[in-house]
């Protein structure tokens, strides 16, 4: 029963397309038709407006033409058909030349912009090249001035060092001397007393009471004499020689001093030259790409306007 049922459902359903199909058929043929109708009767109009025009509108029928004469078009020759004199506005017998010089002219504008476009390209690539070049010679300057500066500190180093050196080398000598000194006093002192004193120890051969002298004369032997007073003079021209050294060292190191000073100053002066000039090198460049700049401004913002100004305006008839 229910198979029944949804048969006759889909028989009634294919039923209702078809007619719903045969009426959307219907539908476009109906409107074939009246659109083909539509364009026939277009097309008879349109016709039948231009048989109108060719029979009722022709030219010598409208106002400007004579409607007294409508035929006087047709009887005018070609040479008397002029409307209105000549010279007058609409008419332009110049036109040729007339375009021929605006031609020209725009060519010439043409041609002037380019030029005016290298030359300005030009003048910004020479500005480029010359800012390179003044920031390389100021980085070369500057490195001038480091290696200066570098050698300037070395020079107060070795300087230095070498003072040290030789303050070390003369408080050594000092000590050294001192010690000499002491060592050739102790000597003295040792010698003067064995010439001039009495031993201690008595000798083998003595006889007598020990610590009794057998002889009171205390002078020194008659050959001893000339060699201590050689002795002395031989300490005399040492301590000269010393002191003429000391001096000569101290002299030596009074003019290295000076000369570290000198060689110091003269530096410190070449590196204050060098920046003035360094400085003097950018002042003239900031002028000149300030004077640059300043010359690429137009007129009217520098406040100076000419005649020139104004005719460049309206310099063509149109």
């Amino acid at each position: 029963m229910q198979v029944k049922d949804q048969k006759k459902q889909e028989d009634a359903a294919k039923e209702k397309q078809s007619a719903y199909d045969a009426d959307m058929l219907q539908n476009c043929k109906v409107a074939g038709l009246l659109h083909s109708q539509q364009e026939k009767e277009k097309r008879a109009m349109e016709k039948d407006i231009v048989n109108y025009r060719n029979q009722y509108q022709q030219p010598w029928c409208q106002r400007e033409y004579d409607l007294n004469d409508p035929d006087r078009c047709k009887k005018t020759d070609q040479s008397d058909a002029q409307m209105m004199l000549p010279g007058l506005v609409g008419e332009d017998p110049d036109s040729r030349s007339r375009q021929q010089r605006q031609k020209e002219q725009f060519r010439g504008w043409l041609i002037q912009q380019q030029t005016e476009r290298a030359v300005e390209t030009h003048e910004q690539r020479l500005e480029k090249q010359r800012y390179d070049q003044s920031r390389v010679d100021m980085d070369n300057t500057a490195l001038q001035l480091q290696n200066m500066e570098m050698e300037r500190r070395k020079a107060a180093a070795f300087a230095t060092k070498e003072c040290n050196l030789a303050m070390t080398e003369e408080k050594r000598r000092k000590e050294q001397e001192c010690k000499d000194e002491y060592y050739q006093a102790a000597t003295m002192n040792h010698l003067q007393g064995q010439l001039i004193g009495v031993d201690a120890e008595p000798s083998l051969g003595m006889v007598g009471a020990p610590g009794l002298c057998p002889c009171s004369d205390s002078r020194a032997p008659a050959e001893s004499l000339p060699q201590i007073i050689q002795f002395q003079k031989h300490q005399i021209e040492e301590k000269k020689r010393t002191e003429l050294e000391k001096r000569k060292e101290e002299e030596l190191l009074d003019r290295v001093r000076l000369d570290s000073a000198r060689t110091a100053l003269l530096i410190e002066r070449r590196q204050a030259r060098l920046n003035k000039q360094l400085r003097r090198h950018q002042d003239n460049t900031n002028i000149r790409l300030a004077e640059s700049q300043r010359q690429q401004k137009p007129d009217i913002e520098r406040g100076c306007i000419d005649d020139s100004f104004f005719d460049q305006f309206n310099t063509t008839s149109r």
